[in-house]
């Protein structure tokens, strides 16, 4: 898997709302890890798994591990080479809004899904 040096990546951040679901699936699922592929509809958005439930590669960019407070251990953001490619200048915010998500993914069943919000880099 292919990981990018800070500097070489865009940031990725959660608002407050993202942290605290984090933190509620994390009690419930165990450590956690995000995937943001280049699909269309719910591919297209960040999707939460337990760590090592979704598989990555070569093809995968591992942008950081987000530091969340009251979770022990990082929470892995990856992304595929071609959404990275097109988002590299780009500030990534995770957020949470009302409605469905993937079904695989373990905020679905709270009625709650992720969402990226975007800026550009630096500010």
């Amino acid at each position: 898997m292919n990981e990018k040096t800070p500097g070489e990546t865009p940031g990725v951040e959660l608002t407050p709302a993202a942290a605290a679901l984090i933190r509620r699936l994390r009690a419930d699922h165990g450590p956690l890890m995000f995937h943001q592929s280049g699909g269309c509809r719910d591919g297209s958005a960040p999707m939460c798994f337990p760590d090592g439930e979704f598989r990555t590669g070569g093809s995968d960019v591992l942008l950081r591990s987000l530091e969340v407070e009251g979770v022990a251990e990082p929470v892995p953001f990856r992304m595929s080479v071609s959404r990275y490619e097109v988002w590299s200048r780009t500030r990534l915010i995770v957020d949470v809004v009302a409605g469905r998500g993937s079904g695989f993914s373990p905020e679905a069943p709270e009625g709650v899904r992720f969402l990226i919000r975007s800026r550009p880099a630096g500010n």
